[in-house]
């Protein structure tokens, strides 16, 4: 019975190893743009998973929105957590790891939305995974 605790516990922190929690909020910013970044942040040392999360997000977003690119309404951005120099911006996003976000600027807002979950769950599968992004950066575009 004990080995089986072990086990469950085993199983469960493998779970949540790489993945953050939601944490989907709105900040005041001195920026008054309109845009929207969609960010992976991430760390030196990366899973199979981490990795598909970053090219997915970017095959989406170039995929999807050049014209929102060349525009500047979107940008997507990469981000390592472990680098000094992205102490202040990781903080800012809580991110201490892997973790992917839509940060919609507007209005002197950024309005942080966690993706990481979904991340997650769905980012070895490019075609789900694509299909979903672009449906939550669409919607989010309808809000600039």
């Amino acid at each position: 019975m004990k080995y089986l605790n072990v086990l469950a516990w085993v199983f469960i922190l493998s779970l949540t190893s790489c993945q953050g929690q939601d944490n989907s909020k709105v900040i005041t910013t001195t920026d008054t743009s309109r845009k929207i970044e969609v960010i992976d942040f991430y760390g030196t040392h990366r899973c199979v998973t981490c990795e598909a999360i970053e090219a997915n997000a970017k095959y989406t977003v170039d995929t999807y929105f050049q014209n929102e690119v060349n525009d500047g309404v979107i940008v997507f951005k990469t981000i390592n957590v472990d680098e000094d120099k992205n102490y202040t911006v990781a903080e800012k996003f809580e991110a201490t790891g892997t973790a992917l976000f839509i940060n919609v600027i507007k209005d002197g807002q950024e309005h942080h939305i966690d993706l990481t979950n979904f991340a997650f769950d769905k980012g070895r599968d490019q075609a789900v995974f694509s299909t979903e992004l672009r449906d939550k950066i669409s919607e989010q575009l309808k809000t600039l």
